[in-house]
């Protein structure tokens, strides 16, 4: 069991919880307006995909804006 951290060991919140709290709405905008995390889909290419070339960002968005404005498929996998 760790000893308790004495109060002036424990450092302020401050940058990292902003910055934890933009990258927490980020994701929340991201899912509730239904367009993917580019990171997460240039990993799954990397792992199921890796003959495919993976697309810029603005290639990315563009086929994911087509996928959910002209009903085409969302989803490879």
């Amino acid at each position: 069991m760790k000893p308790a951290r004495a109060l002036s060991d424990i450092p302020p919140p401050g940058r990292d919880l902003r910055a934890l709290w933009r990258r927490a709405v980020s994701i929340g905008r991201r899912m509730f307006f239904s367009i993917p995390d580019y990171d997460a889909y240039v990993a799954h290419l990397r792992a199921h995909h890796p003959e495919r070339t993976i697309p810029s960002y603005e290639q990315f968005f563009n086929e994911r804006q087509a996928a959910r404005y002209k009903g085409g498929g969302g989803r490879c996998c």
